[in-house]
């Protein structure tokens, strides 16, 4: 596979800009396309995963037997500590958003919500994904990567 090499990045200072929580959902919204982090074997794990927002909820599609189906399980109720994370970074301008959810995700186990859910979000891989997490964002980060203006 040949490595191809992007164009200069255009010269000039980047700032941040911290989002609202609101903005920061509104842009997750945005894309459907995130990263998951929970721990495995007290360990940092990291799916990339396809997602949607309903009801302010982060839904994505899962399997038995998956780490983190195994995960919520065995929490319960209470759903097990995670954080989301999706961005839009321009490769050649270096310039977008990132945005982080730090909450509990829980296994979906009401009929009703999992027939809800399955119908809302298509997984994007080729195996059984019978399986659905919500994930109620506690805290939600996010941050603007902006040129600054001369």
């Amino acid at each position: 596979m040949a490595i191809e090499h992007a164009p200069p990045v255009p010269a000039g200072p980047r700032r941040t800009v911290a989002l609202g929580s609101a903005e920061a959902l509104r842009l997750l919204g945005s894309v459907s396309f995130g990263r998951l982090v929970f721990t495995r074997q007290a360990l940092p794990t990291i799916r990339p995963v396809n997602h949607v927002l309903d009801g302010g909820d982060i839904v994505i599609r899962t399997h038995d037997g998956g780490a983190l189906t195994t995960r919520a399980r065995q929490a319960g109720a209470q759903g097990v500590v995670v954080a989301y994370e999706a961005d839009a970074i321009d490769p050649d301008t270096h310039l977008g958003w990132s945005v982080v959810v730090t909450g509990y995700a829980r296994l979906v186990t009401d009929p009703a919500d999992l027939a809800h859910c399955r119908a809302l979000l298509r997984p994007w891989v080729d195996r059984p994904m019978d399986q659905a997490v919500r994930i109620h964002p506690d805290l939600v980060t996010g941050t603007r990567l902006t040129a600054v203006r001369g």
